[in-house]
C-alpha cells in the first residue's frame, strides 16, 4: 500500500510502499478513502507531543470502508475513525463512560498509525458509522472538529437561547449551524479587527458577530471556548 509517513521532528512527510497491516484479533483492516488534515498534525511535525513514536503515519479523522469483517463491522461498511483510539477499558474513567480520560489511551496518528495510507488498522470500538451518501472529504472534518463543537454544545446544557462561540476556526464554524438548526441564537467572537471572519460567521447565520474583545448586546446563557490564544 502506499503511505506518507513521518520519520521525525521537522522532516517533510515521506511517500513509502508498505505491506498492507495485518489486523490482531481486536483490530479492524480499513481501506481509506479520505482524511482530514488538524492542527495537531502539526504538532507532530514540531515535536510538541510527548513520546512521540517515529515514524509515525499521521491522520486521526479517517473515513474508510471496512475491508474485512470484524465485531459487529461488516464487510464495506463505511466508518470514521477519530483521535481517540483506543482505551484500557477497566480503569474508573472508561467505567464511568469518561474513557477519553483513560491514562492509558491512545490516539490516532500519534501512538497508532492514522489514515495518510491507503489501509489502516482501528480498534472496532472506535469506529464511528458513517451514511453513504456524502463525499468522504466533507465527513473526514466531521471526526475530530466535528466531535470537539457537538460535544461542547452537549455540555453547556439544555435550554439555552443565546450562545457565544469564542474562536470561531474548525470547530466553531461547525458547531454554528448546528446550534442555530436547534433554534439557538449564536454570538461569534474572533480576533479583533478579523472582518473576513465575521463576515464568514454571519453568512452561517450567526445573530451578531465582534471582536474577543467586544460586549455582545444581549447577556449569554453559555459560551463555548474554541479560542486558541
Amino acid at each position: 500500500m502506499r503511505a506518507m509517513v513521518l520519520g521525525g521532528p521537522g522532516r517533510p512527510l515521506e511517500f513509502e510502499h508498505r505491506a498492507v497491516p495485518v489486523p490482531a484479533p481486536d483490530q479492524v483492516l480499513l481501506e481509506v478513502e479520505a482524511c482530514g488534515v488538524c492542527r495537531t498534525d502539526l504538532h507532530l511535525l514540531d515535536a510538541e507531543l510527548p513520546d512521540i513514536p517515529y515514524p509515525i503515519v499521521p491522520g486521526h479523522q479517517i473515513v474508510a470502508r471496512v475491508a474485512a469483517a470484524a465485531g459487529d463491522l461488516a464487510t464495506g461498511q463505511r466508518v470514521g475513525v477519530p483521535w481517540l483510539g483506543w482505551t484500557c477499558g477497566q480503569c474508573r474513567y472508561c467505567a464511568d463512560d469518561r474513557e477519553n480520560l483513560c491514562d492509558k489511551a491512545r490516539f490516532t496518528g500519534y501512538q497508532l498509525d492514522g489514515g495518510f495510507a491507503e489501509f489502516a488498522l482501528a480498534d472496532p470500538r472506535y469506529c464511528l458509522p458513517l451514511p453513504d451518501g456524502p463525499p468522504a472529504e466533507r465527513l473526514a472534518p466531521l471526526l475530530c472538529a466535528g466531535l470537539i463543537g457537538y460535544r461542547s454544545l452537549r455540555l453547556a446544557g439544555d435550554g439555552i437561547e443565546r450562545l457565544g462561540i469564542f474562536g470561531f476556526g474548525a470547530a466553531g464554524h461547525l458547531v454554528a449551524p448546528a446550534a442555530i438548526h436547534l433554534g439557538i441564537k449564536v454570538y461569534a467572537f474572533t480576533r479583533p479587527g478579523d472582518d473576513a471572519g465575521q463576515a464568514f460567521a454571519r453568512d452561517l447565520g450567526c445573530t451578531w458577530t465582534g471582536g474577543s474583545d467586544e460586549t455582545p448586546p444581549q447577556t449569554l446563557d453559555a459560551a463555548l471556548i474554541f479560542a486558541p490564544v
